[in-house]
């Protein structure tokens, strides 16, 4: 006998019917996806090239502040700059040694003396600037002139000590004792960290991240050659990246309280060829200002730390004060300055050597004294603009010094 076959019961077959069906679906959304996968390739690339102009798109705010765009402009920076003029820290051997600038820093034996009266000022500036008249040096010999005015090389601890960064080296006293005392001077005052300048040698100083040119003129003679040397030296400092060109210059006649044609001349020569301040010094009195082109022209500050007399006749002077507001290469044009009267001496019988600030009658005085010069300024300002000016003569810088009263000094 053998066995006979079994029929799969009706259950049987219903359940493996599912079965079937579910393989066959799930194989079938194998095939769907892998075939949707495939037909979907294209479209990554599709996405990814366009992808370069959203890019493109977003660089420019990216980029914009390093390819100069608003958002790259730079700010507008303030600095205040204080000049002083004549410092002659010393004196000629032909004086009376017991009442020279030698015999009272012997006396006192502290640089800080002779300008504690405007320390806080200089302090409180973001730059200050004298004229250095005369040499430091322990060498030489005595140029044949009248005067010669000599001081040990430790002097220039009195500028440094009262927060004076700058000197110009450009005048009629700087070589007094020969070639080798105007680089002794140099030298002693760099040792101390004031900055020199003059002639053909131009100071550039990083002030509040402003790079300031300062120039230093001096016209011996009203001369074409002299003029173009200087505003050579001023297209020179604005080819270097100079954003703030300020000139001081050497000009005039001694004693004279109004400046020549020439000195109006040769400063606006200045501002014309690109500089933003013109600083004048050497007749040893005050002279006035003017506005020129919207830039300041103050002709002469008169003296200041000066040993070239134990007691001057005139002991006013002025500290000439501008704050500049720099934007990148430009600077505005604008009045805030400040013309601070002075006197060269905290006594007036005699010179202290201490400038000192000038206060009530005093003050008003000398300012009465700047405006009478100014006024004469603008009448010969507006004589000059309507003639084309004619070329004032006279010497324009002689080695006589200011007036003296009986001491036999006469610088």
């Amino acid at each position: 006998m053998y066995a006979k076959p079994t029929c799969p019961t009706p259950l049987k077959i219903v359940i493996l019917a599912i079965i079937a069906i579910e393989l066959a679906f799930i194989g079938f959304t194998l095939v769907t996806e892998a075939r949707a996968g495939e037909g979907a390739a294209p479209a990554p690339e599709e996405t990814v090239q366009p992808a370069p102009a959203p890019a493109d798109s977003a660089a420019p705010e990216a980029t914009a502040p390093e390819a100069g765009g608003d958002e790259a402009a730079p700010e507008p920076v303030t600095l205040t700059v204080t000049f002083a003029g004549d410092c002659t820290l010393g004196s000629d051997v032909n004086f009376d040694g017991s009442r020279s600038f030698n015999s009272k820093y012997a006396e006192v034996q502290d640089p800080a003396y002779f300008l504690q009266n405007v320390a806080e000022l200089f302090g409180a500036d973001d730059l200050t600037v004298v004229n250095m008249e005369g040499v430091l040096t322990e060498g030489g010999e005595r140029a044949d002139k009248e005067f010669a005015f000599r001081g040990k090389p430790e002097y220039s601890k009195i500028l440094s000590s009262s927060s004076v960064e700058a000197a110009t080296m450009a005048n009629n006293h700087s070589k007094d004792y020969g070639e080798d005392s105007y680089n002794d001077t140099i030298e002693a005052l760099e040792g101390d960290n004031v900055k020199t300048f003059g002639y053909d040698r131009i100071a550039y100083m990083d002030v509040k991240g402003v790079k300031v040119a300062l120039i230093g003129a001096y016209f011996p003679e009203d001369s074409d050659e002299n003029q173009k040397a200087m505003t050579d030296n001023i297209a020179k400092a604005r080819s270097e990246g100079a954003q703030l060109v300020l000139v001081y210059v050497h000009w005039g006649i001694e004693r004279d309280y109004d400046p020549s044609t020439d000195q109006m001349n040769m400063g606006r020569a200045a501002i014309d060829a690109g500089a933003d301040l013109v600083v004048g010094s050497h007749p040893h009195v005050i002279q006035g200002w003017e506005v020129y082109q919207g830039r300041y022209i103050v002709y002469s500050l008169g003296n200041f730390c000066f040993g070239g007399n134990s007691n001057p006749e005139d002991k006013d002077c002025m500290l000439f004060q501008q704050t500049f507001t720099v934007t990148g290469n430009e600077v505005a044009k604008n009045d805030d300055v400040d013309f601070i009267a002075c006197s060269v001496s905290s006594e007036s019988d005699r010179n202290t050597y201490q400038p000192t600030i000038a206060e009530g009658d005093e003050k008003a005085r000398i300012d009465g004294k700047i405006q009478e010069s100014t006024d004469k300024i603008a009448a010969a300002a507006a004589e000059l603009d309507g003639t084309g000016g004619d070329t004032a003569g006279g010497d324009a810088a002689g080695d006589g010094e200011g007036g003296s009263e009986g001491d036999g000094e006469n610088a």
